[in-house]
């Protein structure tokens, strides 16, 4: 069995984590790989995993009924898919498909959630990095709003 330790430690999510705690979240990951047109996450379904992407490319998009699907976001090495998985009702609300070769590590949201429940430290280190990660996303969202108001 591969030892993930290093390669997780290593993601740019983990970086500041010391080793016990990158140890602990080990528990909750696995090496995950998705072909080109493979859903990494379907808006509606429970939002269970979450993702860091180690290299490829994730188009996140939001499903237009009757009409193609939107791009509103493309995730890259380093990045992280799959943010909803921490507060419920744990819905994911886009649908998240690789655009090349995806290769990530796959974190059970349920597993992460016990283990930091039980190590507070742990749970204020990631936490802390989920809240960061959703306020880039919502500047990103605000800046690109701006850019649409200002070509109009």
């Amino acid at each position: 069995m591969e030892d993930l330790a290093r390669p997780l430690g290593g993601h740019p999510f983990m970086s500041g984590l010391d080793e016990a705690m990158v140890k602990i979240v080990v528990g909750c990951a696995k090496n995950t790989r998705f072909s080109p047109g493979d859903f990494l996450l379907r808006e509606g379904e429970e939002a269970s995993t979450f993702y860091l992407v180690r290299s490829g490319r994730v188009s996140m998009e939001v499903h237009m009924p009757g009409k193609e699907s939107v791009r509103v976001e493309t995730a890259g090495d380093g990045d992280v898919v799959g943010l909803s998985w921490m507060l419920p009702p744990a819905r994911v609300h886009l649908d998240a498909r690789a655009l090349d070769t995806v290769v990530a590590f796959a974190l059970d949201g349920a597993c992460l959630r016990a283990k930091m429940e039980a190590d507070h430290n742990l749970g204020y280190a990631i936490a802390k990095r989920l809240l960061e990660l959703t306020f880039r996303r919502l500047e990103r969202v605000r800046l690109q709003r701006l850019d649409i108001y200002k070509s109009s």
